[in-house]
């Protein structure tokens, strides 16, 4: 199995991209993040792949990380749900958007992706609850968030959110605006809450 795909960028269209490596073009579907994040063409690109094989089907699924590919394989075993589907999905939310989305029962936000009804997003929720936790979203800091945010109190971090959702946003917008703060050790909930209320 490919676990991923390391070459230079030949195209990018809205669908897929395809990386050259060796001599080999690997055409790569992929969520519209990561077609936004693409460097120009002729630079070099690592994309972790998932190898879809069903009857006829052969086809690679790319994404920037780790986390993305896990979340993907995730997505796919509900019940209702194909790579299609799936990269839908990824396309509309971040990963941790997404977590926050089913451990707050957030159907409403899942249910905007292409062909995600209101229904399969319930049962995506039903089936994917046990397996997404909390802690994930605080500690990912990653390529997403600052170095400070990594060690600053997760606590804090969730506090405010809760207070967004509190104010009438949604589980992921308000995910979302607290991940864009850079957040300092001395920060208290407030002073998180006052710059995540500008991001949203």
């Amino acid at each position: 199995m490919l676990a991923f795909v390391k070459g230079k960028l030949d195209t990018v269209t809205e669908d897929y991209i395809i990386v050259e490596n060796q001599g080999n073009g690997y055409e790569i579907l992929v969520p519209g993040s990561v077609i936004q994040a693409m460097p120009q063409v002729g630079n070099e690109v690592k994309i972790y792949t998932y190898l879809y094989v069903r009857e006829d089907v052969l086809q690679l699924y790319g994404f920037l990380t780790k986390d993305q590919l896990d979340m993907f394989k995730l997505l796919i075993t509900v019940n209702g749900i194909g790579p299609k589907g799936a990269l839908g999905i990824l396309t509309v939310m971040d990963v941790d958007a997404l977590r926050l989305a089913i451990l707050s029962d957030d159907a409403k936000s899942i249910a905007k992706s292409p062909g995600i009804g209101a229904k399969t997003a319930g049962k995506l929720i039903l089936e994917l609850k046990d397996k997404c936790h909390l802690e994930d979203i605080l500690d990912s800091g990653g390529d997403r968030t600052s170095p400070l945010a990594e060690t600053a109190d997760s606590g804090a971090r969730n506090d405010a959110i809760q207070a967004l959702v509190a104010l009438g946003y949604s589980a992921s917008e308000a995910a979302a605006a607290v991940r864009k703060v850079k957040i300092s050790e001395d920060m208290s909930v407030e002073d998180i809450l006052k710059q995540s209320l500008k991001n949203v």
